[in-house]
């Protein structure tokens, strides 16, 4: 075959799998419609009277080395089978002395008048939340002050994990790592007998590494059991959001009736107990499926809300893509990369300044950029240069 439809061959197929990986991605461009920024309003705190801790125990700290990927091309049976095997090493799954701290510590933190509650899920192993993350981390403390954060992460609440928050801790801000404890989570909501059939090893766990499946659990069981704001780690903060409630942003809409087509679980702002976020768990118990893309994530809540329908007892707020996705993964490549031209600086400025007006944040849909240098001049290095505290590592955030 001649080199050049070799190459063609391949490019063609590198497109197929993002294709395939990102089903029916948003489409649009920036848009000019700006969200409708909120009134302050503080979201429902929980109290108690501890002090927080940070757990730097000596003990040999263990990562979740294994991303409970089934054997390639393996049938249902096969897949039980072998996650039956995996079960008694998945401490993720189980009430340990470690995570039944859980409840305790969380409230610790929520007792320093937080002006708002955030929430990150963090399955990986401590050494890969990076430079990015840190970013992502820096941008909201920066943009919400007095907010508090808490990590929801086996491997971050380390020693390891420690040494990596260090910098983030030093400047003072609110911000907790601390082991989950999923059985308590998902306790009395109907998550729970999903739960326990999975523990059962009776269920298909999926051919999709199961904790993209726990961290779409944990999003939804966390909101409901203490209400705030879930986000996302690749997410860089523009304006503050402490005065939204109950709101989800849509990813994408339709070119005509400028209606929602999907929404997306990357930021949800929920009361606690809120029915909505009852209803998102029960979908994920009922119609878990572990073998689509997505299914039990940002199809979950397009599924659930188009069903339900926009009800005003839920005093839900759907933003349009600006306010939490302004730029679609197939376009954001281009804010990574500074202006070669006269015309592309222009571009940068104006982009720059619509943003920061109309937007809360902006999403790096990190599976395609993790790797691109942001480069000095670019739009999105002008944007986290201004909204952060400790910038470290803009330029070197690739990894």
């Amino acid at each position: 075959m001649k080199p050049k439809k070799l190459a063609m061959l391949v490019i063609f197929a590198v497109f197929a799998f993002l294709h395939l990986l990102y089903m029916e991605s948003p489409t649009c461009p920036l848009s000019d419609d700006k969200p409708p920024f909120e009134p302050n309003v503080p979201l429902p705190m929980s109290t108690s009277s501890s002090t927080v801790s940070v757990v730097t125990s000596d003990q040999q700290e263990k990562e979740e080395i294994d991303p409970l990927l089934p054997p390639p091309k393996s049938s249902k049976s096969e897949r039980i089978n072998w996650f039956r095997r995996k079960l008694p090493e998945l401490e993720i799954l189980k009430s340990t002395t470690k995570s039944k701290r859980f409840h305790g510590r969380v409230l610790e933190l929520y007792n320093n008048n937080c002006s708002a509650q955030f929430f990150m899920v963090w399955l990986s192993p401590a050494n890969s939340f990076g430079p990015r993350e840190m970013l992502a981390v820096d941008t909201l403390f920066t943009t919400n002050p007095g907010a508090c954060l808490v990590i929801l992460s086996n491997s971050l609440d380390s020693p390891r994990g420690y040494t990596i928050l260090k910098p983030l801790l030093d400047q003072g801000f609110n911000l907790l790592a601390v082991t989950v404890d999923i059985p308590f989570l998902v306790k009395n909501t109907p998550a729970e007998a999903w739960l326990k059939r999975l523990k059962s090893g009776k269920m298909d766990p999926g051919s999709i590494p199961l904790f993209m499946h726990l961290s779409d659990l944990t999003r939804l069981a966390v909101l409901y059991k203490y209400g705030g704001i879930y986000l996302d780690t690749d997410i860089i903060f523009l304006n503050s959001i402490t005065g939204l409630r109950n709101a989800i942003g849509a990813q994408s809409l339709d070119p005509k009736t400028k209606r929602w087509t999907r929404l997306n679980n990357a930021v949800m702002v929920f009361d606690i107990s809120h029915a909505l976020m009852h209803e998102f768990l029960q979908e994920y118990s009922t119609t878990f499926d572990g073998n689509k893309w997505g299914y039990n994530s940002p199809y979950l809540v397009s599924r659930v809300i188009t069903r339900l329908g926009h009800k005003p007892e839920y005093n839900l707020t759907i933003f349009p893509p600006d306010a939490f996705y302004p730029v679609n993964w197939l376009k954001i490549p281009r804010l990574f990369k500074k202006p070669t031209t006269t015309r592309e600086a222009e571009w940068v400025e104006k982009t720059v300044q619509d943003m920061n007006k109309g937007s809360y944040m902006i999403h790096l849909w990190n599976k395609v950029t993790r790797k691109m240098k942001i480069e000095e001049g670019s739009v999105m290095h002008k944007l986290i240069s201004t909204h952060c505290t400790l910038c470290g590592n803009i330029t070197d955030s690739h990894t």
